[in-house]
């Protein structure tokens, strides 16, 4: 019986204390659908402002010099091209030895993310014109240059100077042996 009043007495609206009378429950029940529906059109214009918002910084923004961008692509340039500057890649790659001796690691991070990208489309595109003979082992090579300049990489954000020298000597060991088969 208790339970019985306790629920009743639950389930009755709170007192209202205004001095207007209290609005009829079909004026209420439209009050809320409309609050609802302006709350899903916020919602639905917060989404949709978030989600173009999204898809122009992943379409619009390039940040090239920040990040590693080692997809294999289409080469836009001839063998020829790619001859007359890969040692100047080569080189520009090699010149972070000052960063490393100076141990400034942010700085060597990013002439890393940006030096890389050129050397790789290059040596990429005069694998590409060797025989198929030659191809296997100048691939092998390639990876193992490549697997040394992220290695390197996540050595200078972990600071740590051996394996950055280690990395390092990798990777001119690895290029000497592609330009001497080139």
């Amino acid at each position: 019986m208790a339970s019985t009043m306790a629920l009743q007495f639950c389930s009755r609206r709170p007192p209202s204390f205004t001095s207007t009378p209290r609005s009829s429950s079909l004026s209420d029940h439209i009050t809320q659908n409309l609050h609802k529906q302006i709350n899903r059109r916020k919602l639905a214009t917060t989404a949709a402002a978030a989600s173009a918002f999204l898809l122009q910084e992943l379409f619009f923004t390039s940040n090239t010099a920040s990040s590693f961008d080692l997809r294999v692509t289409v080469p836009d340039q001839t063998p020829a091209e790619a001859n007359t500057v890969v040692k100047s890649h080569a080189r520009d790659l090699l010149e972070i030895k000052s960063l490393i001796d100076s141990k400034s690691w942010r700085e060597l991070q990013l002439a890393l993310r940006e030096s890389s990208p050129y050397l790789k489309q290059d040596l990429y595109t005069l694998i590409q014109a060797k025989s198929g003979s030659q191809r296997p082992q100048l691939r092998k090579l390639y990876s193992h240059l490549f697997n040394n300049v992220s290695n390197l990489d996540y050595a200078a954000r972990d600071r740590d100077e051996v394996r950055v020298q280690e990395y390092y000597d990798n990777i001119v060991t690895t290029l000497n042996e592609i330009f001497a088969r080139i």
